[in-house]
């Protein structure tokens, strides 16, 4: 009965992530017909090609774009399941990428090991990062949406002074590239390895071999969150997190560690999106460098929505992340319809507030049918000691008439 149970719950969180897409995607179909109403059907059928419209590379980018989401995503999503809400993301993933980028620029020497390294370094100043907002929660009960997202904003302008100012004793820059405003390119013994999936996602044209930029960095996704799964649900340590977030009080009368539980929640948030970081910029094939900016990493704050969407199960986020990468991917290619790009990002927001509205419907009406069963036994129990009384009455009345 309990496995039913719990069937019966997974069908209707995926029937109600399936609804908000399906919901999205209409909303989407109408802002084309507002915009451009003759191309409206095409821009559609471009959405839903996703990556198949540039053959197997544009898969390959499906990939590749995929990587760091679903990195940030198993960090906000195993915060939820924590009962946290780590949306200091984007902070952790910038510390990380940063701390990856300084390892990969100045370790060459490290070699076979040296992008595994400076990897692992993202996901320790990650979760260094996710440190800081755990123990404000736990010692000092101080909300950890307001301290992360204070934390992003530290991390941010920090990264933009370091790369700046950190300099060689003969006054080079050590990670800072002047010209383009960005940090260097990591050495090539830093570069995540492609491990054959480059000979998998590409176009030929001609002669020429048009490679997609995805890399192991996929691979290494998949595996953080079967490790995250099996954590949180196979576990001890990750069923006394879980009870933790669901009633901290109530863990510790039962003799769980809850400050112990929110600070390790939290640094291990830190270090998934770390690890979004290192993954990102220890991939510079398409470009991607840390730019001295004023801009918080978009990357981050997509891990809401897919840790949203895929109802915070990591295997679930797997699917999310391939989802929102597929259709952005998909979106890039409408603009050849002159549509603009930004339509797929609103099409995003409207499938992630469908999902977050249906969570609360679904969260709403299991809190009645509980009330309403609590009621119904509270007065099976008021009924009971009349009956009681009765059969015991006619029990006697029974026995004098023998």
């Amino acid at each position: 009965m309990k496995k039913k149970r719990f069937q019966i719950k997974g069908l209707s969180s995926a029937a109600s992530s399936l609804i908000a897409i399906v919901v999205g995607l209409l909303a989407g179909f109408i802002i084309l017909l507002i915009s451009n109403p003759e191309k409206a059907v095409q821009g559609l059928l471009i959405i839903l090609k996703g990556g198949f419209n540039n053959g197997s590379k544009g898969i390959g980018q499906v990939l590749y774009y995929a990587t760091p989401i679903i990195a940030t995503g198993l960090s906000v999503g195993f915060a939820f399941k924590t009962g946290l809400f780590n949306i200091g993301a984007p902070g952790q993933l910038m510390i990380g990428g940063f701390v990856s980028v300084v390892i990969g620029v100045t370790c060459p020497q490290l070699g076979i090991f040296h992008w595994a390294i400076a990897l692992i370094g993202g996901m320790l100043a990650g979760a260094l990062w996710g440190l800081v907002p755990g123990l404000f929660k736990a010692l000092l009960n101080v909300n950890e949406v307001i301290s992360s997202i204070m934390m992003n904003y530290i991390g941010m302008y920090g990264i933009n002074f370091m790369i700046k100012n950190m300099m060689n004793a003969d006054g080079s820059y050590i990670v800072y590239d002047k010209l383009k405003n960005q940090s260097m390119n990591v050495a090539t013994s830093a570069v995540i390895p492609k491990w054959g999936l480059d000979k998998l996602f590409y176009n030929m044209k001609g002669n020429y071999v048009d490679v997609s930029s995805v890399n192991g960095g996929i691979i290494i996704a998949i595996i953080l969150a079967i490790a995250v799964y099996i954590i949180l649900n196979k576990t001890t340590f990750g069923y006394e997190l879980k009870a933790c977030g669901l009633n901290k009080e109530a863990s510790n009368y039962a003799g769980i560690n809850g400050n112990r539980s929110v600070i390790l929640s939290m640094v291990i948030a830190g270090a998934l999106a770390g690890a979004a970081g290192g993954l990102m910029y220890l991939a510079p094939s398409s470009g991607l460098h840390i730019h001295v900016e004023e801009v918080l990493s978009p990357q981050g704050f997509n891990g809401i929505p897919v840790a949203l969407l895929g109802m915070s199960n990591p295997i679930g986020i797997i699917f999310s992340g391939l989802f929102i990468s597929y259709i952005t991917v998909g979106g890039s290619y409408l603009q050849s319809l002159k549509y603009m790009k930004e339509i797929i990002d609103v099409i995003i927001s409207i499938i992630i507030y469908f999902s977050a509205f249906s969570l609360f419907v679904r969260n709403m009406l299991a809190r009645r049918k509980l009330k309403h069963a609590t009621a119904n036994a509270n007065e099976e129990a008021d009924d009971a000691p009349k009956l009681n009384t009765q059969t015991v009455q006619a029990t006697q009345e029974k026995g004098a008439d023998d």
